[in-house]
Order: structure tokens, then C-alpha cells, then sequence
């Protein structure tokens, strides 16, 4: 699969087994920014403990405004762990000896020929808590497929509905056709939520939209989009933690963060819907939310 890849949507072919790079950035190695107890994903994931959180470096989207930059940008080849297979499955069960929920699996999309092999591996070694997929949305049908049994719970975005600012922003003109495409899938293959005793997600699709500044009309577009596809099926989070944090000058209408005012009009909007999940507080809008990618956590080779 690496040969000539064709994992994420772009589907550029590169020979990563050889060392080439596509638009992505990565390349045939396994490389990780972090892995660690993280605390701040939705209360059904984080609980009491932490998600078990594994931060993968490089990114098939390239959002301008991405606030894990360190780790998916142009210096990504420099950050973080290189791993294996083994590395990675030996990774996911360290998670689960330190308490964690979950295996959170962070920006994954480009590293799935590696996941098919290291999820079953690290089961066979002993991990038993649900591995959760969060990704950009931006994802193919066929590669979901090659997880299909592997993958507990679906955490993508649905970032936009307009292909203007799809394309302005993450140069995917196609994406809210081709989110959607992989979110059916996504809830095909979870079926509807459900929690354990304790409230923690063990199964489903929970879609996240972090709103951006300005485009409260897409928000809504995308909010009604869920609650016409998906309803009860999928759970939501509405995100209002952007910050501005990335160079902005090419696109300088982001370089704000959301008002009050733009984010409860969109509370509001998700309530009339009926849609499930959860909202955020002000406080959620912080610099200090972005982890520090030192490579910590990683059982490397």
C-alpha cells in the first residue's frame, strides 16, 4: 500500500516504501509527536483518566490555521518518535497500564497500513480498551474499510459545507461530499452510541466542528447536514476553541477567535436540531490546550 499511496482522498501515489513524500509529508517510517493521558477530548472519551492519546506526526489536509503545526506542517519530518509496528502496538499498551479510557489515535489517516497490523497485534499482546479513530474527516471510503472491526468509535471532523473555504483553507474543495461519504461509512460500521456504566463512549460515531470566525452561515449548513443524514445516530461536538496560532497573513479573517455571540447563535441552531453531544465553555479557548510534542510516551524501535 505503500508503494503507491493511496490512502487519503488526494491519493497522490507516492512510493513511500522508497522514501518518497506526497502531499501528506510522510514517508514509509512510523512517526509519532506524542503519546500520553490527554484530558481535554469530550468527557465520554477523556472520563476520569485521560484518552490515551497518540499523536501522529504529518497530515493529508494541511488546514492554514492547524494548531498542532509542530507535528504536521514542513519541520513534522523533524518531530517526534520514529517507531514500528511492534513500537506502536507496545505504545498503545502502555496507554492502558497508565489508566487510560481509550487508544486515541490522532490524525491517523496516513499511517492505516500500519494501524491494520498494529491494532491486532497489540489485542493479541492484551489490549482490551476501544481504540478510537480521530481524524479530519477528510477520509476514503476504502481505506475505512480496511478498518472496519478494528476501529471502536469514529471521532472525525465535518469542518466545512462550502467548498470555497474548503478549498481556501485546506485546499480540498471536495471535502464536505467526501466527509460525508466517509461518515456513513464510519456510522455503518459503529452503529448508534453506546456508553458503559461509567459514561465513556465504548462504540459509535461522535463528529466534531470546530466553528472558525465569520462562518457562522457554514456552521449552520453543517449542523443542519448531520441532522438531516444522521439524527440520533452520530453525537456531536461543537467546538469553539480556535485560536489563531499559525501564520494567518494569507488569510487574515481568521486571525480572530469566535465571539460569544457567533457561538451561541450556533448552541442555539444545535439545540432547535435536536442533535446530542456537547458544547464548550470559554475557558476551552486556550493556547495551553495544545500539547507539548517532545516525542514523550512512544515506545520507539
Amino acid at each position: 500500500m505503500l508503494e503507491h499511496c493511496t490512502l487519503c482522498p488526494r491519493q497522490c501515489g507516492a512510493n513511500r516504501a522508497a522514501g518518497q513524500t506526497g502531499f501528506c509529508g510522510a514517508d514509509g517510517a512510523l512517526r509519532i509527536g506524542l503519546a500520553g493521558l490527554h484530558r481535554w477530548e469530550e468527557p465520554c472519551l477523556s472520563g476520569t483518566r485521560g484518552a490515551g492519546t497518540v499523536f501522529f506526526c504529518h497530515c493529508p489536509l494541511g488546514c492554514v490555521y492547524c494548531q498542532n503545526h509542530d507535528i504536521s506542517g514542513a519541520n513534522a519530518a523533524q518531530a517526534g518518535i520514529v517507531t514500528d509496528v511492534s513500537g506502536l502496538a507496545d505504545t498503545f499498551l502502555s496507554l492502558q497500564a497508565r489508566g487510560a479510557h481509550n487508544i486515541d489515535l490522532v490524525t491517523p489517516t496516513h499511517y492505516a497500513a500500519h494501524l491494520v497490523r498494529a491494532i491486532p497485534l497489540a489485542r493479541a499482546r492484551g489490549l482490551t480498551i476501544p481504540v478510537v479513530y480521530n481524524c479530519g474527516g477528510y477520509e476514503r471510503v476504502e481505506t475505512l474499510h480496511m478498518l472496519d472491526g478494528l476501529i471502536d468509535v469514529y471521532l472525525p471532523d465535518l469542518k466545512y459545507y462550502s467548498a470555497y473555504y474548503a478549498a481556501r483553507y485546506s485546499a480540498a474543495p471536495d471535502y464536505f461530499e467526501t466527509a460525508c461519504a466517509a461518515i456513513g461509512e464510519m456510522v455503518r460500521q459503529t452503529g448508534a452510541p453506546q456508553f458503559d456504566a461509567d459514561g465513556m463512549l465504548t462504540r459509535g460515531t461522535l463528529l466534531r466542528h470546530l466553528m472558525l470566525p465569520g462562518l457562522g452561515g457554514d456552521t449552520a449548513q453543517i449542523l443542519r447536514a448531520i441532522a438531516s443524514r444522521w439524527g440520533g445516530q452520530v453525537l456531536v461536538s461543537l467546538m469553539r476553541q480556535f485560536t489563531p496560532c499559525t501564520d494567518l497573513s494569507a488569510c487574515p479573517e481568521l486571525a480572530r477567535r469566535i465571539t460569544d455571540e457567533e457561538y451561541a447563535t450556533a448552541c442555539e441552531q444545535m439545540a432547535a436540531l435536536g442533535l446530542s453531544g456537547w458544547t464548550q465553555d470559554a475557558e476551552s479557548v486556550s493556547e495551553s490546550f495544545i500539547p507539548r510534542f517532545d516525542g514523550s510516551g512512544v515506545c520507539s524501535t
